[in-house]
């Protein structure tokens, strides 16, 4: 690097030191000066000295959620700005920020089973369990490469003033448009559309894994006509069924108790053969924030006073068992790991997904796209 060169990095790390400009404009403006050499950023420093860690997720509420619950008690006790993005950290997109060389990602909000594959591709770090605490897990959901820090469930949510009464009782509700007519949403990146098919095809809960693809794409396939939207994201999966495009659709129960509220209770949500995994923290390969730092805020999120407000906003069950008690009665109708939610619930197999789920989604997407 010439002197020209690096006297302008100099000063942009300086600038974002002094919190006058944010890491995501010094990278921009870096790479500018650099002409396409993001690798030299890394040696600057200055990622590490902006303290500053990006935390990806899956959109809509969740943006405002977790900086409430998490990123700005997080910032009050170590000067270290969290900043939200709703990008949407699916596999693909995380192992593209590592196969980049310079991410620009610190913490992904992902599926276990992914960051068991991704672990063993090398793009995460491993927890380092000496600055998360596993006794404030449930036990079985610490990982190497990822830490659970909270429960969802994927439910059916249904137009209340559609159905009337009758409400779904179970998968094979959400398949018959004859005795509910309507069109319907489906996840686009596949969990639990295998579920609901073969469920609504008479498979029984405990007969589920290992999954039989080939029926469940047979019965998705045949489906087709009546789904209007293959949703991506929390706040597609919202708006689908808030605007009327959809009468019913599998939803995270997370935004299924949101829409609930934000439609006065036109939209309503049943836990029966609700698909319940758990939701994880992972932080990327040489993250920029750097690895402590993102430990240390996976360590700050498993507090049960910070998982209750995750709860009151976004309707996350508790990781951490300790915050079960906090939980007010009247709202235990809405927590997915409530005794009474969960005993109508069926358990993803995070093992089954980690093996199995490149090649099942590339199939999914084939037949969804086509």
């Amino acid at each position: 690097m010439n002197d020209t060169k690096k006297h302008a990095i100099d000063t942009l790390s300086e600038r974002t030191r002094r919190g006058e400009i944010s890491r995501r404009q010094f990278t921009q403006l870096a790479a500018l000066v650099l002409a396409g050499t993001p690798m030299l950023l890394r040696s600057t420093g200055a990622f590490a000295a902006a303290k500053e860690l990006v935390l990806v997720n899956w959109g809509g509420d969740a943006i405002t959620a977790y900086d409430a619950a998490y990123g700005q008690a997080f910032t009050k006790d170590t000067g270290i700005t969290v900043k939200m993005d709703g990008s949407g950290p699916t596999e693909g997109a995380i192992s593209a920020q590592f196969k980049s060389g310079a991410p620009t990602w610190d913490l992904v909000d992902v599926d276990p089973f992914s960051a068991i594959t991704l672990g063993a591709q090398g793009a995460l770090e491993p927890i380092d369990y000496k600055i998360v605490d596993k006794t404030k897990m449930r036990p079985g959901f610490g990982w190497e490469y990822a830490a659970s820090t909270y429960f969802f469930s994927y439910v059916i949510a249904y137009d209340s003033e559609k159905y009337g009464k009758d409400a779904p009782t179970g998968m094979a509700d959400f398949f018959d448009v004859k005795k509910f007519p309507g069109k319907r949403s489906l996840y686009k990146w596949g969990v639990s559309s295998w579920e609901a098919a073969l469920l609504a095809d008479g498979i029984a809960p405990a007969s589920l894994y290992p999954l039989d693809l080939k029926r469940a794409h047979d019965k998705i396939a045949a489906f087709k006509e009546n789904v209007v939207a293959y949703w991506g994201g929390g706040a597609e999966s919202q708006s689908v069924l808030l605007n009327g495009e959809a009468s019913m659709a599998i939803v995270w129960s997370t935004r299924a108790s949101l829409i609930e509220q934000d439609s006065g209770g036109k939209i309503k949500f049943i836990w029966d053969q609700g698909l319940i995994s758990p939701g994880a923290l992972a932080v990327l390969k040489n993250n920029p924030g750097g690895k402590d730092a993102a430990m240390k805020f996976i360590a700050s999120a498993q507090d049960p006073q910070k998982q209750l407000i995750m709860f009151d906003k976004l309707g996350q069950g508790p990781a951490n068992p300790a915050a079960d008690a906090l939980i007010p009665a009247d709202k235990k109708r809405i927590n997915p790991v409530d005794p009474e939610n969960m005993k109508k619930q069926i358990a993803l197999d995070m093992d089954w997904y980690a093996k199995n789920y490149g090649a099942a989604l590339d199939e999914y997407t084939k037949i969804i796209s086509a």
